[in-house]
């Protein structure tokens, strides 16, 4: 009784069910276009993974790709993982989502998906010219050689000249079924659902965590969103150009610093912006000021600041131009404009209609105070014009006159009078009273 009560025991100590109820598995969705702001979704995930010394991260793969610096981030952090890394493609995993893919260790096909069709394309579906196509190919080929997979096919996802025998000729790209991926060792196996993979990896009865992306990274994203990043560039546009336009500092030019630091905080995070376009950017700045507070009119301080902004801007949009490519280079362009025409005509806007609202109205004076309406700093003294009265000091050409009984401040007009001369009032100029000698 004793032996079969221990071999029991040992049967369910040594199943492996046993022991994945252990085991803890990190599931994150890439389902999504690939952009720049998933970067440090992903990197998070494969830290985290590492540092709580997770048994395998699972990313279920959807999508029709994206930016290729974007999947070119996201693979150097699954390659950098310590722990089992799954490509869970459901329904496909398309050019920069291929990259990815080929990035993790193991890759799983629900049956109907497909994986391949990794050539550079510009924005309008044109395929870019052999410089981007010898890098996509180098890239793919590099990951597919890290994880044992066949590196003709990889290049060919890119690149139709190259010609897998049996499976494609010299006129096509590579994209393979979920059968052809495990006929010729891209993929691992065919799976239905999360369960299966997770039996195919002895992981089945792990606690699954799903990892989603917090509220950081989501700011992040849409700080990113080239409407946003427009909208921030020119609001720090009509800042700057608001300041260099009135005297001191006010509330557009902080807005507007405010707009480009969360442009570039942003840009910096997703490693769009490095250290020296921030720095461009403050040189920028500090011209600017030196033009408003110290420098008058505008020069060549202030035109110095007002190009090294715009170029620090245009190498945080493009990325530092790591390697030349037309469809960013031509967004950045297109924003920067966008952005300084909107900024432009906001000031004209603001300049022409601010003036006549009530608003404005409130804040400053609608009407001129004239001297002809009564506004003046001090009385007139104009009904005394033709009045005749006697110095009571000499006149040299100020002094004093006594007119009715009254000590009144004179000038003589450009003679020296007397003391006791009679003299008369010629004309009053504000507080001024101007006479003459009385002949």
């Amino acid at each position: 009784m004793k032996r079969i009560l221990f071999s029991t025991l040992l049967i369910l100590f040594l199943n492996p069910f046993t022991f994945s109820q252990n085991k803890k598995v990190y599931y994150a969705e890439i389902d999504d276009e690939i952009d720049l702001g998933m970067a440090p979704y992903v990197s998070r995930i494969v830290k985290e993974a590492n540092e709580q010394n997770m048994d395998a991260i699972i990313f279920k793969i959807n999508t029709f790709g994206g930016r290729v610096d974007a999947a070119t981030q996201i693979k150097d952090a699954i390659l950098s993982s310590d722990i089992l890394t799954i490509a869970f493609i459901n329904n496909r995993a398309i050019s920069a989502g291929a990259l990815i893919a080929l990035s993790c260790n193991k890759i799983v096909m629900v049956p109907g998906s497909s994986i391949g069709a990794a050539t550079v394309v510009g924005q309008t579906g044109e395929k870019l010219s052999e410089k981007y196509q010898s890098y996509m190919r180098s890239e793919m080929r590099s990951t597919a050689e890290r994880n044992g997979r066949r590196t003709d096919i990889a290049q060919g996802m890119v690149d139709e000249r190259i010609v897998v025998e049996g499976l494609d000729d010299s006129t096509t790209l590579i994209t393979l079924t979920t059968e052809e991926a495990l006929k010729y060792g891209i993929a691992d196996t065919s799976v239905n659902d999360l369960d299966d993979v997770l039996a195919a990896f002895n992981l089945k009865g792990a606690q699954i965590i799903s990892v989603h992306s917090n509220w950081a990274e989501d700011v992040v994203k849409f700080l990113n969103n080239p409407i946003v990043s427009t909208i921030l560039i020119m609001i720090g546009f009509f800042g700057l150009m608001a300041e260099v336009k009135t005297p001191g500092w006010g509330v557009p030019g902080t807005a507007g610093l405010i707009a480009l630091a969360l442009f570039f905080g942003s840009s910096y995070i997703l490693e769009l912006a490095s250290i020296v376009e921030i720095l461009l950017f403050i040189a920028g700045i500090i011209l600017i000021a030196v033009e408003i507070f110290v420098i008058p009119g505008f020069g060549v301080a202030g035109i110095s600041g007002i190009i090294l902004i715009i170029a620090s801007l245009f190498l945080a949009l493009t990325g530092g131009l790591e390697f030349f490519d037309y469809n960013i280079i031509g967004m950045a362009i297109m924003q920067l404009a966008i952005a300084l025409a909107g900024a432009f005509i906001s000031i004209l806007l603001l300049a022409k209609f601010l003036p006549k609202s009530t608003f404005f109205n409130r804040l400053v004076l609608a009407e001129e105070e004239s001297a002809d309406k009564g506004f003046v700093s001090y009385p007139s003294e104009k009904e005394l014009i033709g009045v005749e009265g006697v110095a009571l000091t000499d006149l040299r050409p100020a002094g004093s006159i006594e007119i009715n009984g009254q000590r009144i401040d004179v000038i003589a007009d450009w003679d020296y009078i007397e003391r006791g001369k009679r003299v008369k009032v010629i004309r009053v100029e504000g507080i001024k009273v101007v006479v003459k000698e009385v002949t």
